[in-house]
């Protein structure tokens, strides 16, 4: 159970599911809570734990630092309860109509199967409608009972007359299944967004991408922009994947590479397979970045895989001498998987 305390003496109180951050919660039950990123990144959902105690998936110490949460603050959009808490949220009303975002309908135009467990899917709006979104951002998509499912976009922003999305085979997920096995060119799609504070930020400093499989597709939206733009600073992608099989998109980036001098690309494969021919780097993507970069102060890193990934790479990270408001992350929570439903014993 969660209690949120707000304006005036107000307050609400509202259950969560098992693994529920309150604020997907708070959504849930239509509560207008203040949030923006819903990754850790923005530091808009910060609230006080006034009782009980939360667990922070990964979350960037720009938005909460440590001085702040050695207070008793917290990031809604992060933080899993551990048990029945209490929390204050500046400036919350209970009966204030909650926020109503704007729901997109969009068509599926396109399925590609970019490896065994990879499915590019394509989605157009209504003729004349484009969305205006920045390089690293992603949408809900909206399943039929209200749950969300995050994908980030992988074109860039100047190639918006169609959603790109690269979407990973999931055992069980609800919605990756469907993707695979029963979505089809013509179905409707309905999606919230953009959102996320993923993006690229100005500055002088040279550019380390860390993916870890389709952690690549917000990166790979960031890198085509700053082409685009012209973005002149180094910038060097380091790509995790399990096999050699998982690459599926390197071609793409060692194109890049040969069209433009400042981009470099590394694949990392953690678990190659005898007799895949696979002769380049192995072990963990983040462990390559590292002893290539014995300092990396003066550089900027842009880190997207899971939340293990991403809780094991930031701490070694800012241990390298990586300044910690040079370090912007987005880690991806796998949604519970479908339980099947239990038959009766006879």
């Amino acid at each position: 159970m969660v209690v949120v305390h707000g304006e005036a003496g107000a307050s609400t109180e509202f259950k969560l599911r098992e693994g529920e951050t309150i604020l997907d919660a708070g959504l849930r039950e239509g509560l207008a809570l203040p949030y923006e990123c819903r990754n850790g990144g923005c530091g808009l959902c910060l609230c006080s734990v006034e009782h009980g105690s939360v667990e922070h998936r990964p979350y960037q110490r720009s938005a909460l630092p440590d001085a702040l949460k050695a207070q008793g603050k917290a990031l809604m959009c992060c933080a899993v309860p551990k048990g029945d808490v209490v929390i204050e949220v500046d400036g919350f009303v209970p009966s204030e109509a909650a926020t109503i975002a704007t729901v997109h309908s969009g068509t599926v135009v396109g399925l590609e199967r970019l490896a065994e467990d990879v499915m590019r899917v394509l989605i157009a709006l209504p003729q004349g409608q484009t969305l205006d979104f920045e390089a690293g951002q992603y949408i809900d998509i909206l399943l039929d009972d209200g749950q969300r499912r995050a994908f980030s976009f992988a074109n860039a922003p100047h190639t918006r007359e169609q959603i790109e999305l690269h979407v990973r085979l999931i055992p069980g997920g609800r919605f990756t299944t469907h993707v695979f096995d029963g979505m089809k060119v013509g179905d409707p799609i309905r999606f919230e967004g953009p959102r996320g504070s993923f993006t690229l930020r100005d500055s002088m400093h040279p550019i380390l991408f860390v993916a870890g499989a389709t952690g690549f597709a917000p990166i790979k939206s960031i890198v085509e922009d700053a082409f685009q733009r012209g973005v002149q600073r180094p910038m060097r992608l380091y790509w995790g994947v399990r096999q050699r099989k998982d690459l599926y998109m390197l071609e793409q980036c060692e194109q890049w590479h040969r069209e433009h001098p400042n981009f470099s690309v590394v694949p990392v494969v953690s678990e190659p397979s005898e007799d895949d021919g696979w002769t380049g780097r192995t072990g963990l993507v983040h462990e390559a970045m590292l002893k290539d970069f014995a300092d990396l102060s003066g550089h900027e890193v842009y880190l997207c895989g899971s939340v293990k990934m991403v809780e094991t790479a930031v701490p070694a990270f800012l241990a390298q001498g990586l300044g910690e408001d040079a370090c912007f992350s987005d880690a991806f929570l796998m949604a519970a998987p479908v339980q099947a439903p239990v038959q009766p014993q006879p």
